[in-house]
């Protein structure tokens, strides 16, 4: 649409009504006319400035995405150690039994899983407490 004269030119638009509510919301709220909230809006997006803000606003959340990978991968890590520590301990101080005890030592072996998984869930559904317990900054011990 070419302008001839310094008057401002007559657009005609059509809209989603939810966009329309909220476009008339946001003027009602702010005291301003539609015609003026929606020439702010299209010069902002039009604006070179606007694509600079949307990269910013991307970056800032790439950016709050790779912390919270980095601590999923943190505390993936930090389960897979405490599992092999475990398995190797367990695996060093447990000799192998005869057959006439295996048979008992599996059915206790039964009845502790059940009560490990009863004191997980109860572990887990009052928060990530050990996880929280080790430091972000704990520097690599030399293994000897």
């Amino acid at each position: 649409m070419m302008r001839t004269s310094p008057k401002k030119a007559r657009l005609s638009v059509y809209l989603e009504p939810k966009l329309l509510d909220a476009l008339t919301a946001h003027a009602t709220r702010r005291d301003l006319s539609l015609s003026l909230v929606a020439e702010a809006a299209i010069a902002s997006f039009l604006s070179p400035d606007a694509d600079e803000r949307r990269e910013a606003a991307m970056s800032r959340r790439l950016d709050r995405l790779d912390r919270q990978v980095a601590r999923m991968e943190r505390d993936l890590g930090i389960s897979l150690e405490t599992l092999a520590l475990f398995i190797r301990y367990w695996m060093t101080v447990s000799p192998p039994l005869p057959e006439p005890a295996a048979a008992t030592a599996r059915a206790q072996g039964a009845e502790r899983y059940e009560a490990f998984v009863a004191a997980l869930g109860r572990r887990l559904s009052r928060g990530p407490v050990f996880r929280q317990e080790i430091p972000d900054d704990v520097p690599p011990v030399p293994e000897t």
